[in-house]
């Protein structure tokens, strides 16, 4: 019955022949498929031997013309990483090691892959690194005859271990996974540490010579789209082609379109930076649109899997860790090349098989309202974990239980993807506190050595960060031997709701109410309430705390102003601050259903005293005190 399958699919394989062998082969497709006899070896030997002539296997190539000839193949569903939209944080269910593919199956898959006209392969996971045999492996495929790529797509953690050997035994391409550049969200992201490593492989690959390094960045609003100038600014002097990827959606991840941002609001959130940004023209199955800054070494590019489907030139087929073939990544269909192995399956009827997978591949994806309702894996059991935001494991049979560690950090926000930015936030103030004044620390170092500007009377003395301490990690100020005085601070800010709203609030017309008294009492009641918003703030007694809000009605603007007493050992600045802040969103709040180009400006500190440090006094314009 193999053999006789094998002869039907003869017909799509001969397609590319001569008119006699086309003929003779659907005539012998005709009569197996009426007959059901099975095609003597020595027909199908000579068959398979024709395809020597073909310019590309009619096997990989599909009913709409497209030539796959990109292999990406998953080596485990393991990973070092726990990354809160792959993984749960009570664990997850693992397929059987003797339901995954072993070494030699892979080689030999791969083999007739190549042999059919792969010249590309893509190693995936999970994380592959992390395969014991993984530079062995790496040296198997590159030996098979015709292979030009082997790729990899990793997370980077064992890059600066393992890619010296990776790369002797013939790994020549390499992407690395990135959604952040921040120490904290990384950590938050994959419940471990690790942003430093990563980053030290990135520069590893670059110094081995990989040219470009791909930079995989899954872009998802609320939780890294405020990164995208960052992540373009490593291009400035960095060998790295960096892929913005549109969030995509996979089981379990709770996709909605709200999270996902588009390639064009992307590109407009850069070009506002970057303005002479410049198209690049992009090779027949680039999967990725690219754009350079003129003057930078490196390139970006978008994949927009989402908004714009490349389906038309896809050239991709993917094997599973368990040995399944995807010919689409958001198809459900699936063939299992693994049982065709192990039931004694030679080459030529794995290949036949493939074929007639391959031969069933539709036009496009169902797109993007669609995709979410449909039954599919998670990335991370497809194999495309490292480079797209995934989803949760799926139970499939022959598993058993593997558990994320118990001291896993932030184990228990598991959902921040119902709400990024409460969750993310209200989680990691303290720790995103930290990271900034660490990097702001930083860069005003660099570049008080490159101008010699200091701003303390001794030019050897450094400025210190008090909640930072030499480790960069967040701490709160001892203050037990600070002397106490009375402190006072004074903040301000001002918010800018344009003619319209300004009328309204002016004439106390807003609907919600008197928008100056209920902005005032908000003040207040956030002054008294910043030690439990800024965490890295004491608890203290505040003696005085008002905030006033008066018009500027020739700028359509509320002035805000906070005044904050205490008698302590730590200041009020933060108190004051906050006040305003916090006064400055209600009045947005109130006058929204009006106008939504309402909008905080110049908020800061204007004066303190009382403190060790000595007191501060801002310059003001005496013309526009407080300017619009």
């Amino acid at each position: 019955m193999a053999a006789s399958f094998i002869y039907l699919k003869g017909n799509r394989m001969s397609s590319g022949l001569c008119l006699k062998n086309f003929r003779f082969s659907r005539q012998c497709a005709t009569v197996a498929s009426v007959t059901k006899h099975p095609i003597p070896s020595t027909v199908r030997t000579s068959l398979f031997e024709n395809k020597k002539i073909l310019p590309f296997s009619s096997f990989l190539t599909d009913s709409h013309g497209r030539q796959h000839n990109y292999l990406r193949i998953s080596l485990t569903e393991r990973c070092n990483l726990r990354c809160q939209y792959c993984m749960p944080a009570g664990g997850v269910d693992l397929t059987a090691k003797d339901k995954l593919l072993s070494t030699s199956e892979i080689v030999k898959i791969a083999s007739a892959f190549v042999e059919e006209g792969v010249d590309k392969i893509r190693l995936t996971g999970g994380e592959p690194s992390i395969r014991p045999d993984i530079v062995e492996l790496v040296g198997l495929l590159k030996t098979l005859d015709g292979l030009k790529t082997l790729a990899m797509t990793t997370n980077g953690l064992l890059l600066s271990r393992k890619l010296p050997a990776m790369k002797e035994a013939g790994l020549n391409m390499l992407n690395i996974s990135l959604d952040t550049l921040i120490p904290p969200k990384f950590e938050f992201i994959t419940r471990r540490k690790g942003l430093e490593k990563v980053l030290q492989g990135i520069d590893l690959a670059l110094e081995m010579g990989y040219s470009p390094v791909k930079l995989n960045c899954v872009v998802m609003r609320g939780l890294n789209d405020d990164e995208l100038h960052s992540f373009v600014e490593l291009t400035r002097d960095k060998d790295v082609d960096v892929r913005f990827i549109e969030y995509m959606p996979f089981e379990g991840n709770k996709w909605n379109d709200k999270k996902m941002v588009p390639y064009h609001e992307m590109l407009e959130i850069i070009r506002r930076k970057y303005c002479d940004l410049r198209r690049m023209e992009d090779a027949i199955n680039d999967t990725s649109k690219a754009y350079l800054v003129p003057g930078y070494r490196g390139k970006i590019g978008f994949i927009t899997s989402m908004s714009e489907h490349f389906c038309g030139s896809c050239n991709r087929l993917r094997l599973t860790a368990d040995g399944n073939l995807k010919v689409c990544l958001f198809g459900n269909a699936e063939t299992s090349l693994r049982d065709l192995l192990r039931n004694g399956a030679s080459k030529e009827e794995l290949i036949a098989v493939v074929g007639q997978a391959v031969g069933r591949k539709k036009k496009q994806h169902a797109g993007m309202s669609n995709l979410p309702s449909m039954k599919n894996r998670p990335m991370i059991l497809i194999g495309d974990s490292n480079s797209l935001l995934t989803g949760s494991f799926i139970a499939t049979s022959s598993i058993r239980p593997y558990c994320t560690d118990k001291g896993d950090h932030f184990s228990n926000h598991n959902d921040y993807l119902d709400d990024p930015w409460t969750s993310y936030r209200e989680t990691h103030a303290s720790l995103l506190q930290a990271s900034s004044l660490f990097n702001a620390s930083t860069r005003r170092s660099n570049l008080s050595q490159e101008t010699h500007e200091h701003t303390t009377p001794n030019a050897n003395d450094q400025v210190k960060l008090t909640h930072v301490d030499h480790h960069g990690q967040a701490r709160m100020v001892d203050i037990t031997e600070k002397p106490w005085t009375v402190r006072r601070a004074t903040a301000q800010a001002i918010v800018w709701i344009g003619p319209e709203a300004f009328r309204l609030v002016n004439e106390n017309l807003i609907k919600k109410g008197d928008v100056l008294k209920v902005a005032e009492i908000a003040g207040i009641t956030g002054g008294k309430l910043t030690s439990q918003l800024i965490p890295l703030c004491h608890p203290i007694s505040l003696h005085q705390l008002s905030v006033r809000l008066s018009l500027d009605s020739k700028n359509n603007c509320v002035i805000i102003e906070s005044n904050a007493v205490t008698h302590g050992p730590t200041g009020v600045e933060m108190e004051a601050l906050t006040a305003v802040a916090v006064a400055s969103l209600t009045v947005i709040d109130m006058v929204k259903a009006v106008t939504k180009e309402a909008e905080i400006r110049n908020l800061n500190l204007v004066s303190k005293s009382g403190g060790t440090r000595g007191d501060f006094n801002r310059t003001k314009n005496d013309d526009m005190p407080f300017p619009c």
